[in-house]
């Protein structure tokens, strides 16, 4: 039921608008004066207004230009006794949206307020979905933030300059890096700033899938084309058409595989598994690696010709040992952050416990030094973060029996540092039982908080392929 708002001087007039409008089942008011009228208009819940041309003292041309001035967005129908087309222009560019000559038929005033309806209801919904791309855009910009390459170093501002000089080709570009130095936000940084940024932007971890999935995942795959295969998938490249694909870990992907990349990367065309039509995709690619490819190639692990047409732009990304200059703005980031999403009234770090992180070592590098200021602004009690509370995490994790690197004290020597690492025993791991599985599932736990969730670098702490490693976790995950 909508509510509609009878305006005319003449009782008899309104009297007659009123009951048809109440037979078609909506919400009458009236009023004869502009005094009435904006009363109701003002209270709100108003969707249709039913005003005559001209009345004594105060015309319907007055009345638009009154409601304009008040912000009241309200369709206007038009009535008038003088039915002419200049009448019916004016009130149209007065900002009516229909017009009614008097005798006005039911059937006449149905269709004009039917099309006043839905008119407010094509409103709604522009606004509606204005308020959602405003709430799309603070959210890109929120990611975008969220994503920001923060350093004035000056290892981070070459980085910086040659990303910006390859964003404007479409060359592959090879970002190589220990773990957790952020190569994923400087390829983002890539795309962003090419001419790609509106198309798809695709990952694809070589790592983490199984080696039966990984050519699915990069070329999709027919229906019947292997069991389960149910329907036709698109693969990683398809998607990313137009775009930028970003193969993470690209070191880990198998030698026959890397094959069919460099067809991929030398003819932009594919076929998916278990098709045989070609595809063609124009695909700017990204690589990263936290392992020295030339070194693998030369050693034929990986191949060598694959590697030269990824590494057309090699980047290294430096580690946050190498880039100490911008620990106390990260460390103040990701403290403000935090505090914000956790709604915690942290302001920054102490001077003490500013020097405190920045004589760390930080092997995990960046994603450590985030994960350590996040924990920190959690068990802190105050506004300003302390070395107490970077400290207290070397015990943090005593319940697990995973030990976390302790910091290093503001002032210790080298050789006071590696006594004391030695002491704490950087690899010390509690064990539940003696019985194998046991200790097996909290090496490879100890392996993976040492390596911050890199599944590579912990097979390689653990002397076994990451294969076995993804095996061996799969086997220990739950069941239904």
């Amino acid at each position: 039921m909508s509510t509609i708002l009878c305006f005319d001087d003449d009782a008899a007039i309104l009297g007659a608008l009123e009951r048809v409008l109440r037979r078609l089942g909506h919400e009458v008011l009236t009023a004869r004066a502009a005094g009435e009228a904006l009363p109701h208009l003002m209270a709100g819940g108003v969707d249709v207004i039913l005003s005559d041309y001209q009345m004594p003292g105060l015309t319907g041309l007055d009345f638009l230009e009154l409601l304009k001035s008040m912000g009241i967005e309200v369709p206007v129908i038009m009535i008038t006794g003088f039915s002419s087309i200049e009448h019916a222009v004016v009130s149209i560019q007065a900002g009516a949206v229909d017009y009614l000559p008097k005798p006005i038929r039911p059937e006449q005033l149905e269709i004009a307020v039917n099309r006043a309806l839905e008119l407010v209801r094509v409103r709604a919904e522009n606004r509606a979905l204005r308020q959602e791309a405003d709430a799309a855009r603070q959210e890109a910009a929120e990611l975008r933030r969220g994503r920001e390459i923060l350093g004035s170093s000056a290892p981070v501002q070459r980085v910086l300059r040659t990303v910006a000089a390859a964003a404007r080709t479409r060359a592959t570009v090879l970002l190589q890096g220990e773990s957790g130095t952020g190569k994923e936000l400087f390829a983002r940084a890539l795309h962003e700033q090419s001419d790609r940024r509106e198309k798809p932007y695709i990952t694809l971890n070589c790592a983490a899938l199984p080696e039966g999935l990984v050519e699915s995942a990069l070329f999709g795959h027919e229906r019947g084309a292997f069991t389960g295969a149910v329907k036709r998938v698109e693969g990683a490249f398809e998607r990313a058409h137009g775009g930028t694909l970003l193969l993470d870990e690209v070191s880990e992907m198998r030698l026959d595989l890397q094959a069919k990349l460099l067809r991929v990367l030398q003819e932009q065309e594919f076929e998916r598994v278990g098709g045989t039509a070609p595809i063609r995709v124009d695909v700017r690619v990204i690589a990263t690696t936290n392992r020295n490819l030339a070194a693998d190639a030369a050693a034929g692990t990986f191949r060598q010709d694959l590697y030269y047409r990824l590494s057309v732009i090699p980047v290294l990304i430096p580690t946050l040992r190498e880039r100490s200059a911008d620990i106390p703005l990260l460390a103040t980031h990701f403290a403000l952050r935090t505090a914000r999403e956790i709604g915690k009234d942290v302001r920054g770090l102490s001077p003490e416990a500013l020097e405190l992180v920045q004589r760390h070592a930080w092997p995990g590098n960046v994603r450590e030094l985030e994960h350590a200021v996040e924990r920190a602004v959690i068990l802190s009690t105050g506004t300003m973060l302390q070395p107490g509370d970077f400290e207290a995490q070397r015990f943090g994790l005593a319940a697990t029996s995973l030990p976390a690197q302790p910091f290093v004290r503001a002032g210790a020597t080298p050789g006071a540092r590696a006594a004391e690492g030695a002491a704490d025993g950087a690899h010390v791991v509690k064990l539940p039982s003696l019985r194998l599985d046991d200790v097996e599932h909290v090496v490879i736990r100890r392996a993976l908080e040492v390596a911050d969730g890199n599944r590579t670098r912990a097979a390689q702490l653990l002397g076994v392929t990451a294969r076995t490693l993804w095996n061996k976790l799969r086997r220990d995950a739950p069941t239904n």
